[in-house]
């Protein structure tokens, strides 16, 4: 045994954790284990590392994916489809609790398996070609993962690709970075990490590009092959920058759509606060004027190019604008009646506090982050709003990440 190490026997696993580890008392942390299970093993530094099962929970199940053991793109597929999508739901409920809230919280959407539009895989050269695919669990190295049922088929099938792209630009050293977004027009590739460009460079990704049929092919901060790589929004055609933002699915962007749908049913004049591309903005244009503002200017002109070649949309205005530093102030807001607002994982305290100010009557809530979200909500129910609903969103299934889509609306005080 181990200096500073202690054999643990028979330790019950209390809860799961924010990184998806089971908790025990002390606290040990046991990567792996779930509520309720006894356990046993060597502790080191709080860690029970390779945990012995003497008794296995109910929820405990054999992970789909045969590469579950070795890879860290997922964290909880041992666990029941029932027990994550309730750990979930229980993880924004106790977020709400300590902010003090309670309010309808309605059934998880959880994304479908091979949904996933989106992969970041790493790659590595190797004496004998190249290694691609995503990290193996708390470690650098690469992990192999053919068939990977998280993400879309395409993605999948990019593999060999990716690895083709390490063959020629990845130093022996360095690791290369290859973000991968399957688009309505094929594969939208950025990478980073890679050799500086040269002319020789420059034709083999040309051609890798041609050979496989890319959509975008982005070395560093150059575009080296470009047909359009866009996005459809509810039948409205974007194309994003380079590595731009993108809801993971597409079934969970249409599940955050219709959210924001309803809780801004009846609004005339919509304003969309870090509105990235377009993807609420532009399907609420068809039923209302609407003023997006996002801060990075690139994809403000992705979002002003997709509305002026659509048809049928309504006013959209934009503004390239930082909204933690420059947030939207009262007399700019009070003109609308309706607010969407889906902020980084940071939430976006500055902003909301001048929307409560503001008292604009309809807000349409949307975050990734269940501790910033119940901590944004506090403050605008303090200000006299409702929280009518909230509805979890599970875009990254299999992992410790949830989304939620919520309204609230303006009350009248006593």
């Amino acid at each position: 045994m181990e200096q500073g190490s202690t054999e643990a026997t028979g330790v019950t696993i209390e809860r799961l954790g924010h990184r998806g580890d089971g908790i025990a008392a002390g606290p040990i942390y046991v990567p792996g284990a779930l509520p309720g299970e006894v356990v046993e093993g060597t502790v080191q530094n709080g860690v029970l590392a390779a945990p012995r099962i003497l008794t296995p929970s109910v929820d405990r199940v054999s992970p789909p994916c045969r590469h579950a053991k070795a890879c860290g793109g997922c964290q909880l597929q041992h666990a029941s489809d029932g027990f994550v999508a309730e750990w979930k739901v229980d993880v924004i409920r106790r977020a709400l609790t300590a902010q003090g809230l309670e309010t309808e919280i309605r059934p998880i959407v959880t994304s479908p398996r091979q949904s996933r539009r989106r992969a970041a895989f790493s790659a590595r050269r190797t004496k004998k070609g190249a290694l691609a695919g995503f990290h193996r669990k708390a470690s650098d190295v690469v992990v192999e993962v053919p068939d990977c049922i998280l993400v879309t088929p395409a993605l999948s099938a990019a593999l060999p690709m990716v690895e083709a792209l390490a063959v020629l630009g990845a130093s022996r050293k360095g690791e290369l970075s290859v973000l991968v977004t399957d688009c309505a027009s094929g594969l939208d590739v950025a990478v980073t990490g890679g050799k500086p460009l040269d002319t020789a460079l420059r034709a083999d990704l040309a051609r890798i590009a041609q050979e496989h049929g890319l959509s975008r092919l982005t070395w560093e901060d150059e575009t080296l092959a470009f047909k359009p790589a866009f996005q459809r929004f509810e039948g409205v055609d974007v194309v994003p920058p380079p590595g731009a933002f993108l809801q993971a699915t597409e079934a969970g962007e249409q599940a955050l759509r219709a959210g924001v749908d309803e809780a801004l049913e009846g609004c005339a004049h919509l304003v969309d606060l870090f509105a990235g591309c377009g993807t609420f903005a532009l399907p609420l244009a068809k039923r209302a004027r609407v003023h997006a503002v996002e801060g990075e200017a690139a994809m403000v002109r992705a979002l002003d190019q997709g509305w002026r070649q659509a048809q049928g949309l309504r006013h959209v205005t934009h503004e390239a604008r930082d909204l933690f530093r420059n947030p939207l102030l009262p007399d700019e807001l009070k003109r609308f009646d309706g607010v969407v607002i889906d902020p980084p994982r940071a939430g976006a305290e500055a902003q909301i506090a001048e929307i409560a100010s503001a008292r604009v009557p309809k807000i349409a809530h949307v975050s990734c982050n269940p501790v910033t979200f119940a901590r944004d909500c506090a403050t605008l129910v303090a200000a006299g709003y409702r929280l009518d609903w909230v509805m979890p969103v599970d875009q990254f299934r299999w992992s410790t990440h949830v989304e939620v889509v919520s309204a609230l609306s303006l009350q009248d005080r006593p």
